[in-house]
């Protein structure tokens, strides 16, 4: 049985990736390594300090430039996380000044918002 134990997604500065992830989303830093000049930076969700990591990847490669930017400029989220109360979410975030290119919206017995995650991605929640 495989597990998924990291995934990624690339940042266009990992600083401010890191701030974003954790000052504001609230995600916890596992690791911060230096690897020559970028770092292997992984965040986790609060109370799931062994569950899945996020890679906060550099956009370094051109290839990872433009895919970041066609998804970013087409509008389509680069990855989901899922919450327990979309509304209160959107509300805290915005009060934290996040912006949202949409609103909670109803889809098929599931809720989803996008924001910008000031990084070069757009972020999905979604409520189930």
């Amino acid at each position: 049985m495989l597990n998924i134990i990291v995934t990624s997604i690339f940042v266009e500065n990992q600083e401010k990736a890191l701030k974003f992830y954790t000052e504001t989303l609230g995600f916890v830093k596992k690791h911060d390594v230096p690897t020559g000049e970028h770092r292997w930076i992984t965040v986790v969700s609060q109370g799931q300090e062994n569950g899945t990591e996020l890679l906060l990847e550099p956009n370094e490669h051109p290839a990872a430039k433009d895919y970041q930017k066609k998804l970013f400029s087409d509008g389509i989220p680069v990855t989901m996380f899922g919450v327990g109360d979309i509304g209160q979410e959107y509300k805290c975030l915005l009060e934290k000044g996040v912006q949202f290119t949409m609103s909670p919206t109803e889809m098929g017995g599931i809720t989803i918002a996008v924001f910008d995650d000031t990084c070069g991605n757009l972020i999905q929640i979604m409520q189930q």
